[in-house]
């Protein structure tokens, strides 16, 4: 952004930045079809979130830090990609999510602390169809600071469980998927709390790298029981390392340790620290097991493919709408505006996005057919901030899986990574002399 400062200075006088939550979900595994999702405030001031289903469904919710988390049976959003276009009550977003096989996770993200009023599944009025109803209200008291922990603080407290109705709160529930020797990191990792931003050192072009997933959200499991929250932390800190040996970029991080951020904090904190660049760092998944390699993303409006579709409502679990604040601006100054501050940006990530393919490409990791994709990563919309995602590989794949769990070859593919992000700064410079 530096490098575009002039440009977006000019702009910067006329418009500004404002976001609203909204989500895209699907999920791949087969499961209850999701049919709608509904949000209501009562006269009693109790916020209402109802998930129509095509069947009965057994469920856990419990009150989490920053939200709720209700786990079912994996869930089919397939037939209809169901979300929140604002904030309603005191429910801000939610997000679904795949802890374990045959498992899903609803996260919904609340303005305050709450407590769940109620919670049950009742059969609709037609009978075809049931409703999962969970009802949210504000405590009656302030929530008083906790004591110091003498164990590891549960995923979630005060749970539900029903099935048709609603039943005595059983022992604690959302258990964290089985991994012994990080139990404790897992638990403890629920804090939805962005990084601190460092003062900048802005002498250097800036990049920010995203390890997708973390904390409650695992993202895919691998075939060996590795989650893709880590291999991709493990990956972005092997990028860093690289770039701060060399020096000629400034690199942080989303996060560095096993932390679960909502995707538009990720963006905002990108925005925050005015980054010349942003790169997201994902592992895919698909039901056919032969597919591997790497592909790279950039915005579209429309998916270049269906599996690029399909990919993007998977990732967009706390979607971002950038869209610009237009005070007293003429309605048709401000299209030409966003327009030219999307160009500029698009234009730029394409221009990365074949960097990282050329560099990966030349001795690193098999890469996807079609490398450079399409689609609306929540990530990849802050509009003056050139972004890709990176999807390294799929841990459905028995070889990608196997690369991307050691070490030396996370080493080999950083320094691919790293050698785009300098080359990319390197082209800018010669662009400005040209």
């Amino acid at each position: 952004m530096r490098y575009r400062r002039s440009f977006v200075i000019f702009l910067g006088a006329i418009v500004g930045l404002a976001g609203l939550c909204g989500q895209t979900l699907a999920a791949r595994d087969k499961g209850a079809e999701v049919i709608d999702v509904r949000v209501a405030v009562h006269d009693d001031g109790t916020t209402r979130f109802v998930l129509e289903l095509a069947e009965d469904v057994p469920f856990t919710v419990g009150v989490t830090t920053g939200g709720v988390a209700i786990d079912t049976p994996s869930l089919d959003w397939r037939s209809r990609a169901a979300g929140l276009v604002r904030p309603i009550g005191l429910i801000n977003g939610f997000t679904y999510g795949i802890p374990k096989l045959g498992a899903g996770r609803i996260v919904i993200y609340t303005a305050s602390t709450v407590t769940i009023q109620k919670a049950f599944v009742v059969p609709s009025g037609s009978g075809d169809t049931y409703r999962l109803v969970v009802d949210l209200g504000l405590p009656p008291d302030p929530v008083p600071a906790p004591a110091p922990a003498i164990k590891p603080p549960p995923v979630a407290d005060n749970p539900i469980t029903g099935h048709g109705r609603q039943l005595d709160p059983p022992a604690p529930v959302l258990d964290v998927p089985a991994h012994p020797a990080k139990l404790t990191a897992e638990t403890a990792a629920v804090e939805l709390r962005p990084t601190p931003v460092p003062k900048q050192d802005h002498s250097k072009p800036i990049v920010m790298l995203d390890p997708g997933h973390g904390g409650v959200d695992p993202g895919t499991t691998g075939l060996s029981g590795e989650y893709e929250k880590e291999i991709v932390l493990a990956l972005a800190l092997a990028v860093k390392e690289k770039l701060d040996r060399d020096g000629k970029v400034k690199c942080l991080l989303t996060r560095d340790d096993d932390t679960f951020i909502p995707l538009p904090d990720r963006v905002a904190l990108a925005r925050s620290a005015k980054v010349d660049l942003f790169m997201s760092l994902h592992a895919d998944s698909d039901p056919d097991p032969e597919i591997r390699g790497l592909s790279v993303y950039t915005l579209s409006k429309t998916a270049s493919d269906s599996t690029a579709q399909a990919l993007a409502d998977k990732e967009n679990k706390a979607d971002l709408v950038a869209g610009l604040d237009l005070v007293n601006a003429n309605p048709e100054v401000t299209n030409i505006l966003i327009d030219l501050v999307q160009r500029e940006t698009l234009n730029l990530s394409a221009v990365f996005a074949g960097l990282v393919i050329d560099e990966v490409g030349h001795d690193t990791h098999a890469l996807l057919g079609n490398t450079h994709r399409f689609a609306g990563f929540a990530v990849l919309k802050a509009p003056d901030v050139p972004s890709v995602l990176v999807e390294t590989g799929y841990l459905t794949n028995r070889q990608d899986e196997q690369l991307l769990r050691r070490p030396e070859y996370r080493i080999k593919l950083a320094a691919a990574l790293a050698r785009a992000i300098e080359h990319y700064f390197v082209r800018g410079r010669e662009a400005r002399r040209g």
